[in-house]
């Protein structure tokens, strides 16, 4: 359960935030559950590094991103600025001796998050992505069920990632910057979540894929836009099935709808994030909902939830486990799942390839 991963650090890790928007404070909050001490903060601006110490209680701001990575008082550093800046501030907490969880996309190219990876292996330290959908207790229970050979053999995947706050042409964000957000947007952003419970729920790699993207408005907040708005991409996994999946973040109404449905010989799996108490599995003879029970779940699901059934667990909750795992991980134990920098790796191989099969308009041979 999470309360024993947070008995063995409470008290003893040290946390640094670089970054005090939306994800700081998630981080913020889930490190302060996790019993760490929320020890110094920094930004691109020290005002607001001071208002973000105050509002998110922390003990300090410190006057710069190098400052704080050079503090002898921290162990650990949760990096939530913008994807431009990563790789970078990464590199030089691993070089600093600090454990680092980096907020995805990684790297805006695979190369620099193979840098990455090699880096953290030789430094001996714990990296981390948030590819925090995976502590869903449900996800969790999909991957069990499908690992126990539930599902039979996998045919088809259907799945998709929708939002809706870039629909506007007057929206803006600095993810639409490519200096910034990178060379992709809506893919890099959430496909990447979307391929990366593709793999780790059915335990198959994507090998190949073709793509198409969209750009709908050349042109936000007064600058140009280079990075795509929608992207639509055709997967082929290592046992032949093949998949769907829809990453927007123009489609009206739509929130923050991460769907993954997997279709089997026997059974399909259905599991929606905005709705993350259940499991649908569907049978030729009839289909059920599954509703999380800690008290009937697979272990690697039961470990993940930390309120009784019939009391709704969420985002949050899910950011929890992972920040939890990512401690656990630092006091020298190996939690189940948790994804490191090889698969912020992998997602920016991933990142690559949809891109490159969008500009040649051919399938694309994903390395592994």
């Amino acid at each position: 359960m999470t309360t024993e991963v947070t008995d063995i650090v409470v008290g003893t890790l040290r946390t640094g935030l670089v970054g005090a928007g939306f994800m700081a404070r998630v981080h913020s909050a889930a490190s302060r559950r996790a019993g760490a001490r929320l020890t110094a903060v920094a930004t691109s601006n020290p005002a607001r590094a001071e208002a973000a110490a105050r509002h998110l209680g922390i003990e300090r701001a410190e006057g710069s991103a190098r400052s704080l990575l050079a503090a002898s008082d921290i162990d650990v550093v949760h990096i939530c600025t913008p994807n431009g800046t990563h790789s970078s501030l990464a590199l030089a907490a691993l070089a600093a001796g600090k454990h680092v969880v980096c907020e995805k996309p990684l790297a805006t190219s695979a190369a620099d998050a193979r840098a990455l990876v090699a880096a953290a292996d030789e430094a001996g330290l714990v990296a981390a992505v948030p590819f925090v959908y995976r502590y869903h207790p449900m996800v969790r229970e999909a991957r069990a069920r499908i690992a126990q050979g539930e599902a039979g053999t996998l045919l088809s995947i259907d799945c998709s990632y929708l939002q809706d706050w870039m629909l506007r042409a007057d929206d803006d964000d600095w993810r639409a910057d490519a200096a910034a957000g990178g060379p992709s947007r809506a893919f890099a952003d959430i496909g990447s979540h979307l391929c990366d419970l593709i793999e780790f729920v059915t335990g198959e790699r994507i090998t190949r894929l073709t793509a198409r993207t969209r750009r709908v408005f050349d042109e936000r907040g007064g600058r140009g836009v280079s990075n795509e708005d929608i992207a639509a991409v055709l997967v082929e996994t290592e046992s032949g099935a093949i998949g769907t999946l829809l990453v927007s973040q123009m489609a009206p109404g739509r929130k923050n709808a991460l769907v993954l449905e997997l279709h089997g010989t026997d059974h399909s799996m259905r599991f929606a994030q905005e709705r993350p108490e259940e499991l649908w599995i569907g049978g030729r003879e009839g289909s059920r909902l599954l509703l999380r029970d800690p008290a009937t779940a697979a272990p690697d699901s039961a470990r993940l939830q930390s309120a009784p059934a019939g009391h709704p667990m969420g985002y949050q909750d899910a950011f929890d486990g992972f920040i939890a795992d990512v401690y656990a991980a630092i006091a020298g134990e190996e939690p189940e799942g948790l994804p490191t920098f090889a698969d912020g790796l992998r997602a920016a191989v991933l990142t690559e390839a949809v891109l490159a099969a969008a500009d040649s308009r051919t399938w694309i041979e994903v390395p592994a």
